[in-house]
């Protein structure tokens, strides 16, 4: 059966690109959200009594990326330079959505982002089968949908 535009794209097949270069695959993207504070407000001479409720400021909550560690550390170079105090902002990291045929579907741009946290894999010798998985917290100053 042909894909209809309204048909969902699967969760898995996604990746990372900085600077137009893709930076491997990721098992687990989350964070990808925007929200706003919101101010209340009410003049004392108004009825019903109630507050009116307007936008305040636009919030983009930090985007952690997981997958299984490898000898590529350019993500964690990328934030021991800003731990040397050489912040490095990428004016976009992308995030990309695949469809089944591996061409790109969706695209969100994380602009002026630069990596906030890293986190290193749990290690159990005893009985363990699982891969060793690292994470990445980026932090942005705004989310586009390309």
């Amino acid at each position: 059966m042909a894909r209809r535009d309204t048909d969902p794209y699967a969760a898995f097949n996604f990746k990372l690109e900085l600077g137009g270069i893709t930076q491997g695959a990721f098992s687990e993207c989350s964070g990808l959200s925007v929200e706003a504070d919101v101010i209340e407000d009410r003049d004392g001479t108004e009825k019903p009594l109630s507050v009116r409720k307007q936008p305040g400021l636009f919030k983009y909550t930090n985007v952690t990326l997981k997958r299984g560690i490898t000898k590529d550390k350019a993500l964690f170079d990328w934030l021991k330079k800003g731990i040397d105090g050489d912040v490095d902002r990428k004016d976009t990291v992308s995030i990309v959505v695949n469809d089944e045929k591996g061409s790109e579907a969706v695209r969100w741009n994380l602009l002026q982002a630069f990596p906030n946290k890293w986190t290193g894999p749990d290690l159990k010798a005893a009985g363990g089968t699982e891969l060793a998985v690292e994470s990445i917290e980026f932090v942005c100053e705004a989310v586009e949908w390309a």
